[in-house]
C-alpha cells in the first residue's frame, strides 16, 4: 500500500510540474502577448495584451463621435441608438437596438434623412413605413448592386446584419471604410434602417436561380419590411 501511495504522489507532482512549466512558458519573461483584431475590411491590427482593455474600449467607441441616429418604430417609439465615430480613415459604428423579433435582421444606411411612417418612396411607386428614406446609400456611382455579388463595387450602405437575442435586443460595433462623415451628412442626409428579415446580400446560389439574383434582390437583399429607422444627425 505504501508503494502505491508513493506512485500516486509522484504522478500528482509530475502533473503539477507540467502545469507550472506551461505557465512559465506563457509568462516566464513577463513579456506581453499580441492579440489580433480584424476589421470588416480584413485589416489586421496587433495589440499588446497589457493594453487589452484600452484596445477594447477604443474599438468599441472609435475616435471622436460625429453623428447619432435615434431608432424609432412606425409608431414613433424610441427603439435604440446608432452612433458614428471617426477612426482614422474609417468609421466605427455602434448599434444598440430593442423591441425586435429574435434572429438576424438586415441593417443598412439609406440615401435620405427622412424616417416617415406610411410614406411614399422617392419615385412615387410605393407607399409604406419609412419608404421616404429611399434606397440603399450607394456612395460610388458605379456600385453594381446590394451585397456586391459579382465582385464589383457594392453599396456603401451594405452593413453587417444585427443578431437579435430572445429578449428582443441587439448590440453591435464594427469599423468600415465604406462610410465617411461627408457621405452620411450630405445635403439630403441619410438614415439608418433595421429590416424585418435577414439580409442575403444578394448571394443566391445558381441552383436556385441560374441567372443570378433578380433586380429586387440586388436592391434590398430580400431583407423585408422596414422595422426601425433613424435619421443620422450631427
Amino acid at each position: 500500500m505504501r508503494h502505491r501511495t508513493t506512485r500516486l504522489t509522484a504522478a500528482m507532482l509530475g502533473a503539477a510540474t507540467l502545469t507550472l512549466g506551461l505557465a512559465a512558458c506563457a509568462d516566464g519573461d513577463g513579456g506581453t502577448t499580441e492579440t489580433t483584431t480584424v476589421t470588416e475590411t480584413g485589416t489586421a491590427i496587433a495589440a499588446d495584451s497589457t493594453n487589452a482593455s484600452e484596445t477594447s474600449s477604443s474599438a468599441a467607441t472609435g475616435g471622436e463621435g460625429f453623428a447619432t441616429a435615434t431608432l424609432k418604430n412606425p409608431d414613433g417609439a424610441d427603439a435604440g441608438t446608432v452612433t458614428f465615430a471617426e477612426d482614422g480613415e474609417r468609421v466605427t459604428v455602434t448599434v444598440e437596438a430593442r423591441d425586435l423579433e429574435p434572429g438576424f435582421r438586415g441593417f443598412h444606411i439609406h440615401t435620405t434623412g427622412l424616417c416617415e411612417p406610411d410614406s411614399e418612396s422617392p419615385d412615387g411607386e410605393k407607399t409604406g413605413d419609412f419608404l421616404s428614406a429611399g434606397g440603399h446609400l450607394t456612395g460610388d456611382a458605379d456600385a453594381e448592386g446590394h451585397g456586391n455579388p459579382d465582385g464589383g463595387a457594392g453599396h456603401a450602405g451594405d452593413l453587417p446584419s444585427l443578431l437579435v437575442g430572445e429578449d428582443g435586443t441587439a448590440s453591435m460595433t464594427f469599423t468600415t471604410d465604406r462610410l465617411t462623415k461627408d457621405l452620411l451628412l450630405d445635403d439630403d442626409g441619410s438614415a439608418v434602417m433595421v429590416h424585418s428579415k435577414a439580409d442575403n446580400y444578394a448571394n443566391v446560389p445558381e441552383r436556385y436561380a441560374e441567372d443570378g439574383p433578380d433586380a429586387d434582390t440586388l436592391k434590398t437583399g430580400d431583407a423585408g419590411d422596414r422595422a426601425l429607422c433613424g435619421v443620422v444627425e450631427e
